[in-house]
């Protein structure tokens, strides 16, 4: 399992060439991560279908996280951008772009589309740090330009950084619960709206938000912990043989990152082009009356407040159904992302001495037959 600790370049790639002094060491593949299912799961399915809502991960610290999340960026394919936008827009799109992409300014004043021109870039991943303020993540007036130029511009933050990549965040269960409501805000709408300082902004900013924590330092108000899409629960591997295999493994990218990356390169190509082909099909996906009656049945039984629920459930158990190759939703993809999409929203009963995941468990095997 991968660490904090960053190793040292080696001397020759596996090809026998001699990299360069300054080339980064590759990111620890996310198809090497051993175990750890329900993450890899959840990950995968808010790159198929990013309006799932993100994913909360609680689990024990050492369990892979955080490198988890910038395995799946790095493998993903390069993203085409505007050169030179603050918020990588794209420029095949006609919709959703930012003012600067979407017009300029002709002689007379009168504005005109642009056909910009595009530049080719990593998926972006954002770390937003517990001491982060809401002028950081938010964006705010440029104090440098206000003071030099006398003008009133608006300095982007950290979601404008995010805009079509992944904002992680660790210890969410520590940040500030007003900072918490507007991430969750941003994220539910694809949107950052700035008002101060004399200035008015809105620009795109859409992202899979990720949050981490250990659920001994506590947890997320109910309210906001129902915010995100997926829940999954990361503990430590107690099988030896897996434990031995996450041990050799990173011995094995700590002693040459490069050549343990391209040891794994066909499993990394095969993940990519899964990705890609649910990508493509999930328009196709369709979801049966029946099954969607399932799906309610099995929120009310379980009592969950709201709608989000069934909105959740119906988006997750799509996604993998087009992550599995198929064309219709079907019962078994209910049965395997019902834990994942409902386990956050349970009612919390403090006399309740039986897990969350086995009332799901018991609730689905009575309604989804």
């Amino acid at each position: 399992m991968p660490t904090a600790t960053e190793p040292e370049l080696p001397q020759t790639l596996s090809n026998g060439a001699v990299p360069p002094s300054s080339a980064p060491v590759p990111p620890y593949p996310f198809a090497a991560i051993v175990g750890q299912a329900e993450l890899k799961l959840a990950l995968l399915l808010c790159v198929v279908n990013p309006t799932i809502g993100g994913v909360m991960v609680m689990g024990h610290r050492g369990t892979a996280k955080s490198t988890a999340v910038r395995a799946l960026a790095a493998m993903l394919p390069p993203i085409k951008a505007v050169p030179g936008c603050p918020y990588s827009c794209s420029p095949d799109r006609t919709a959703g772009l930012c003012e600067r992409c979407t017009t300029h300014n002709e002689p007379g004043g009168r504005k005109a589309a642009r056909h910009p021109s595009a530049v080719t870039i990593a998926v972006p991943v954002v770390d937003l740090p517990l001491g982060a303020t809401e002028d950081r993540v938010c964006g705010t007036l440029d104090i440098e330009r206000a003071l030099t130029q006398g003008v009133q511009a608006f300095a982007p933050g950290l979601l404008a950084r995010a805009n079509r990549g992944f904002l992680y965040i660790d210890e969410v269960n520590l940040l500030e619960d007003h900072l918490v409501d507007v991430l969750l805000d941003v994220a539910a709408s694809g949107t950052n709206v700035v008002e101060r300082e004399g200035i008015s902004i809105r620009h795109p900013a859409r992202f899979v938000l990720v949050g981490s924590g250990n659920p001994e330092e506590g947890d997320l108000r109910p309210q906001l912990l129902d915010r995100f899409g997926l829940h999954a629960r990361i503990t430590t591997i107690t099988s030896v043989d897996e434990r031995v295999e996450i041990v050799k493994r990173r011995r094995a990218y700590d002693t040459d990152p490069f050549t343990f990356v391209d040891e794994w390169a066909k499993e990394t190509a095969k993940l990519q082009r899964k990705i890609k082909s649910a990508q493509k099909r999930l328009p196709e996906v369709t979801l049966p009356d029946p099954t969607l009656y399932k799906i309610a049945e099995l929120c009310v039984k379980l009592e969950i407040d709201g709608h989000r629920g069934e909105l959740t459930l119906s988006r997750a158990a799509s996604s993998l159904a087009a992550f599995e190759g198929h064309n219709e939703v079907r019962m078994e993809d209910v049965r395997r992302i019902a834990n994942l999409a409902l386990r956050h929203r349970l009612r919390k009963d403090p006399l309740e001495t039986q897990d969350d995941s086995v009332r799901i468990e018991r609730a689905v095997e009575e309604v989804l037959t």
